[in-house]
């Protein structure tokens, strides 16, 4: 006889929106404010574009070694601990970066990062598609509610850190880092108490595995993204500052790109529902592409302003929509190894990417060089996500 099944949350988007609040701790905070304070530390501790892309790129290393085991830990400690623990650890790495300016340590605190982000995202993803699926006819639109989630960190922390900055003046970097990990521990909290467990089993007993081939243009056009938007989220606070933006311009620019994630749950519901192969995926990823072209055409505010917004709307949207595709076309047991797929291609090219960039950055002399390829790389991302057929598995 088989067990029954958990009953569909009474509230799942409230469940949902409290899930998205790992991400916004792993990815809003944890990974995104770092821009925040890049310029301030690679000033005070005179580190090269290279050394700053480094944090990002050991960050991401992380993330894809977290990836990788994700789907082996929800197995064996169930999605909702690893969620949990996944977050915790974020919370932990933000209090590290506030303790030190070694560069090894700060390295450390950043690789544990996203190792904490990449298994609390995979799990909770996979939570929510779950709770999503309870509700087929809002399932695009509650699955868009956790991905936006990151969205609430870029915010808080961009209404917050520039102007700690200013407030305490050049070398304050570390008390930024103390914010973010006070913000974070506020927020993990209700994360903490929620009923998670009642919807955290897996949807089989015997999960089952993603099969990669059938998907494979579709996870090199995912990594293009992981590549692109990483180097626009790592440097375009600086290149704010090098235009004569002061603290009032960065915090408007950072939040907007968080506050435009709140748009993408209504935005995007009828895109995502277009096709269950790979068009949804780069209609989204040519916008984002737009988004981060828009400051190569000048520094003037209106530009700027319209990069944040056209980016933010559309940023969110790619990663929801990469789980819409394994939701559409693989079997509710393959959910988490299917996530933790996508993940990998992702953290893959995240990883690369930032030193990568900053390379260019130093050699060339000049940041619009960096926005030049993350543009071109999102835009080649969509093309190769347009090729992507809908699966037809046994």
């Amino acid at each position: 006889m088989k067990a029954p099944h958990p009953p569909p949350p009474a509230h799942p988007a409230r469940l949902i929106l409290i899930l998205s609040l790992g991400p916004t701790i792993g990815l809003g905070i944890g990974r995104f404010a770092y821009a925040l304070v890049l310029p301030d530390m690679r000033d005070a501790l005179g580190w090269s574009y290279s050394a700053a892309g480094f944090m990002n790129t050991i960050n991401a290393a992380g993330y894809l070694a977290g990836a990788l085991m994700a789907s082996r830990l929800a197995k064996r400690f169930g999605l909702s601990a690893a969620v949990r623990w996944g977050t915790l650890a974020c919370v932990l790495a933000l209090a590290l970066c506030a303790l030190t300016g070694n560069f090894v340590v700060l390295s450390l605190a950043r690789l544990l990062a996203g190792l904490g982000a990449a298994a609390g995202f995979v799990a909770g993803g996979a939570l929510a598609a779950q709770i999503a699926q309870s509700h087929p006819a809002r399932a695009n639109f509650l699955l868009s509610l956790y991905y936006a989630g990151p969205g609430l960190g870029i915010l808080s922390s961009g209404l917050i850190a520039p102007f700690v900055l200013r407030a305490f003046g050049p070398g304050s970097w570390w008390i930024v880092w103390w914010a973010m990990t006070l913000l974070s521990a506020v927020m993990i909290v209700p994360l903490l108490l929620a009923p998670l467990d009642a919807h955290a089993a897996l949807p089989d007993a015997r999960p089952a595995d993603f099969a990669i081939a059938p998907a494979l243009i579709y996870l090199i056009g995912y990594f293009l993204f992981g590549a692109g938007y990483i180097a626009y989220m790592t440097f375009m606070i600086a290149y704010v500052r090098d235009a004569g933006g002061g603290a009032t311009a960065q915090s408007a620019f950072w939040s907007l790109i968080g506050l435009s994630a709140f748009a993408t749950p209504w935005l995007w519901r009828g895109v995502l529902a277009l096709d269950r192969g790979g068009i949804s995926t780069a209609i989204i990823l040519s916008v984002n592409a737009a988004g981060a072209a828009l400051p190569l055409f000048g520094h003037s505010a209106f530009l700027l302003a319209s990069s944040a917004v056209v980016f933010g709307v559309a940023f969110f949207a790619v990663v929801g929509s990469t789980t819409a595709f394994v939701r559409y076309n693989y079997p509710p047991s393959a959910w988490p190894a299917g996530i933790a797929a996508m993940t990998i291609a992702f953290g893959i090219g995240q990883m690369l990417g930032p030193i990568a960039i900053g390379a260019i950055t130093d050699a060339f002399g000049s940041l619009s060089y960096a926005l030049n390829v993350s543009a071109a790389m999102l835009l080649l991302g969509a093309v190769a996500t347009a090729f992507q057929g809908r699966l037809r598995l046994p």
